[in-house]
């Protein structure tokens, strides 16, 4: 059974720095295209950073310099370093995950996702 689990979510206060984690189970991340999103209250859902299989990555302008995406494929996890986190990052963050090479930025290219998890900047 795929599974995508994310982690790492809280409250921090603008300014500071989360690390979110994707764990994926019952696939590899050496044929898996993998795609963060968020999705803040009122709002559709974004593209926040994709990874190729080969480690290309992808950002969004409102992100780009703040955020990196990294994996380690022997621990099945890919990770998403967030700093000088603003007001407006406030939203789910979800991982999503796809068979495939390159980097898709399209949310219904991607089969598995994970639950969210709650990421809240606030002073």
């Amino acid at each position: 059974q795929l599974r995508v689990v994310e982690s790492g979510g809280g409250l921090v206060q603008p300014g500071g720095s989360l690390r979110l984690s994707c764990v994926v189970s019952g696939f590899t991340l050496d044929n898996y295209v993998i795609g963060w999103f968020r999705q803040a209250p009122g709002k559709e859902r974004e593209g926040v950073s994709f990874l190729s299989v080969g480690g290309d990555t992808w950002y969004a302008q409102s992100v780009k310099g703040r955020f990196t995406v990294s994996k380690n494929n022997a621990k099945n996890t890919v990770y998403l370093q967030m700093d000088s986190l603003k007001t407006e990052d406030t939203a789910v963050y979800y991982c999503a995950a796809n068979r495939g090479v390159y980097i898709s930025t399209d949310e219904r290219w991607y089969a598995h996702w994970g639950q969210g998890t709650q990421v809240t900047v606030s002073s």
